[in-house]
């Protein structure tokens, strides 16, 4: 199986102002005269990792990753005024542009598969090829079985610790009881909320539950702006104009080679996300991993995504 390449330091990074509030971190790493591949992370509110560098060959790509409004190292942190699926689309738009790239191919996975695709719709051209992983399309049914019912069912006891943030009165609508919560002036309101839902998600997202990584999505400040700008989305179905946008509008980039892998046991975000999508893209190669979930660091879903980019 393909392995993460080595770490790897940036040789250039950066603040680009993107509006009068806003200002998005970005670096390249790898090879300055490779090909260029732009990384989306997921969340929205995820950040980079340093790990997200070491899935490309660094001698063949130029790899340019960047913190989305709000989180990681770009400011202001939490931030969700101005903070939408359109303006990150525009962003990456300002990124390439910044950086003279002419076309690049899109990396994203959970969330960043929704943006990776909302920007190839919206800028076919300037996309050559798409690499998914986790496919999120924002569709009620997959908000309402990750955050309302059906996950629940399978992760209970985890379950259990994401309701207790919210008095039983209000769980008929859990996205909306939260959302109050995490854009409250109350900070330990706020907190605990933010705790419980992050957590909720890093609990479920490996095949094999691991208690480190759901402890590392609970730590005060990851989960302040990864809960609070997820339901900041959610709440607003991510700005897209009916509840299958994507799927309306996937005739747009049926022309973009497109690879597409997916846990089957991902439930995070089901995996019939990504045969939805494979439908609706015949032209696209879609890898069903056998023995994994949602996470991009499980092994199968590591090896895929590697062996694709270094043979493409």
């Amino acid at each position: 199986m393909a392995e993460l390449y080595p770490p790897i330091e940036p040789y250039n990074t950066g603040m680009l102002k993107v509006d009068d509030l806003h200002d998005l971190y970005y670096e390249e790493v790898g090879n300055p005269s490779g090909k260029p591949v732009v990384f989306l992370h997921g969340g929205p509110g995820g950040g980079c990792s340093k790990d997200y560098r070491r899935y490309f060959n660094p001698e063949k790509w130029r790899v340019i990753l960047f913190d989305q409004r709000g989180c990681g190292r770009s400011t202001p942190f939490s931030e969700l005024k101005d903070n939408t699926t359109w303006h990150s689309v525009s962003d990456i738009e300002k990124i390439r542009e910044l950086l003279g790239i002419d076309s690049w191919s899109v990396f994203g996975g959970s969330w960043g598969s929704t943006l990776a695709l909302a920007y190839s719709i919206k800028h076919p051209k300037a996309v050559d090829a798409l690499f998914l992983r986790g496919i999120f399309m924002v569709r009620p049914q997959e908000i309402h079985w990750f955050y309302q019912e059906g996950a629940s069912r399978i992760y209970p006891d985890a379950w259990e610790k994401y309701l207790e943030a919210i008095p039983t009165e209000e769980r008929g609508d859990l996205v909306k009881a939260f959302y109050k919560r995490l854009t409250s002036d109350d900070t330990a309101e706020r907190t605990k909320a933010a705790k419980a839902w992050a957590t909720w998600e890093g609990s479920t997202s490996k095949l094999i539950p691991n208690m480190k990584m759901a402890a590392s999505y609970g730590e005060d400040k990851f989960a302040d702006a990864f809960a609070r700008i997820e339901c900041h989305y959610f709440i607003n179905n991510c700005w897209f104009e009916s509840d299958t946008w994507i799927l309306d509008n996937a005739k747009t980039i049926s022309h973009i080679p497109t690879f597409i892998v997916h846990g089957r046991y991902d439930v995070v975000c089901c995996v019939e996300n990504a045969w939805d999508l494979h439908k609706a893209l015949p032209q696209s190669e879609l890898k069903i991993v056998e023995d994994a979930g949602h996470s991009l660091s499980e092994k199968g879903t590591t090896s895929w995504i590697i062996d694709k980019t270094d043979s493409f």
